[in-house]
């Protein structure tokens, strides 16, 4: 199918085309229990591990970014740690299956190698037949978030990047395929062309979590963010959709905004209006469900119309 990209959209475009698209509904908190007072936010969507359904979510005090990542497993309602599963010292995880294995993933910090006092980061790739199993096999670039990958129906590997800086600005998503996860390395990461006319320069975005659609283009849920004149941060879930073979790419289109979910507590003022995508859960009824992070303080869920149905008719 033919994918058309029109101009680069804004945050200010895409927020007033949202306005005349069907609206979510149905939010939801999730409750996460056993991890003491502190926040659990930045959410997988549930997958399954050893037949039971498990959210990774980034765990951490309100008043710090210390984050551990853990598994949970619902118990009446309520998440709570799955027993036994590892604790990684990371934030906001993903996972994806490639040739039947787990991949699992998330943001390492560390101190500026030349910045003192500044926080620096990394993506961190693991794999395993099953949660208990992981090992780490990958370390993406110094100071890149957001690196996502997902099997391709020919069994090769799509890699979706966002470099900062020199490269990609505030943070521009960038693709490149590999044959196997062999070839997963800094170079191809580095290599990786930009999709050109995403965003602007004074904004940035970034994919959260791939899908493979049943006509083998690859549905992408991210987020676009901005600043407003006060500093303040605004991060939307969006989509778009990328054809592998030929590197063509669709509008990007928001999918909810923080008005849309439950009120609730923010980690500080200048995050109040931040909806961070977690996973997309495609229920083949023509919605789907959308897991996220809300003020960098709460998780929650809210149902929405399945995005990518249009694009595999």
């Amino acid at each position: 199918m033919q994918l058309k990209k029109t101009d680069v959209k804004t945050c200010a475009t895409l927020l007033k085309e949202f306005q005349n698209a069907p609206q979510p509904f149905n939010p939801q908190k999730l409750i996460f229990k056993g991890v003491g007072d502190r926040d659990v936010y930045n959410i997988s969507a549930p997958f399954e591990d050893e037949g039971e359904l498990v959210i990774a979510g980034r765990v951490e005090p309100r008043d710090s970014e210390h984050s551990e990542v853990y598994f949970f497993v619902n118990r009446n309602g309520a998440w709570i740690p799955k027993q036994g599963a590892p604790v990684f010292q990371l934030q906001d995880p993903f996972f994806t299956k490639i040739g039947g294995e787990l991949i699992f993933g998330g943001v390492q910090t560390f101190p500026h190698p030349t910045v003192e006092g500044t926080p620096w980061w990394r993506t961190v790739f693991y794999r395993g037949k099953n949660i208990a199993d992981l090992k780490e096999f990958a370390k993406g670039p110094e100071g890149m978030k957001d690196l996502r990958l997902i099997e391709l129906q020919d069994g090769s590997i799509g890699v979706i990047t966002r470099p900062q800086g020199e490269k990609g600005g505030r943070g521009k998503i960038g693709f490149t395929r590999i044959p196997s996860l062999d070839h997963f390395n800094l170079q191809a990461i580095q290599e990786a062309p930009l999709l050109e006319g995403q965003f602007i320069d004074e904004e940035w975005g970034g994919a959260n979590e791939p899908h493979l659609l049943s006509n083998g283009l690859i549905g992408i849920l991210g987020h676009i963010a901005c600043f407003d004149e006060e500093g303040n941060r605004h991060y939307y879930p969006m989509v778009f959709v990328l054809n592998p073979d030929t590197g063509e790419f669709s509008d990007i289109e928001l999918i909810a905004t923080r008005s849309h979910f439950l009120k609730g507590a923010s980690k500080r003022p200048d995050l109040a209006d931040v909806v961070f995508s977690g996973g997309l859960i495609r229920k083949g009824d023509g919605t789907a469900d959308l897991y996220a992070g809300v003020s960098d303080a709460e998780a929650q869920k809210i149902t929405i119309v399945d995005p990518f149905i249009k694009y595999e008719k």
